[in-house]
């Protein structure tokens, strides 16, 4: 009657380990799948909105194209259009894409 009681306790211990085993994978694919791209992405878009200057062009999230003419803390102005009369404050969490304004301008 003891051994039998051993041997089930014996294998109820191996299934837990078993279970913290799957877990462990589950757990490191779970974070080479989402958590690490989504850190990846995070920090480029913090880097592209450090590195943000007047007169680069901009993708806003609700697809207008426009040009930085002015930059506080977290707000930018960006002047949309080509009459120059359209002029926005927003955040810059608003910004998508930044493309950097070319030193030879003609």
């Amino acid at each position: 009657m003891g051994l039998l009681l051993a041997d089930a306790a014996g294998a109820g211990g191996s299934s837990v380990l078993l279970l913290v085993v799957y877990i462990a994978i589950f757990g490191g694919i779970m974070y080479f799948m989402i958590f690490r791209p989504q850190k990846k992405e995070q920090n480029r878009v913090a880097a592209m909105l450090a590195d943000l200057g007047t007169g680069d062009s901009v993708l806003t999230n609700s697809g207008f194209y426009g040009t930085v003419i002015d930059i506080q803390d977290d707000t930018v102005i960006v002047e949309f259009g080509s009459n120059k009369n359209c002029r926005i404050p927003m955040q810059k969490s608003a910004i998508a894409q930044v493309e950097k304004a070319s030193s030879g301008q003609k």
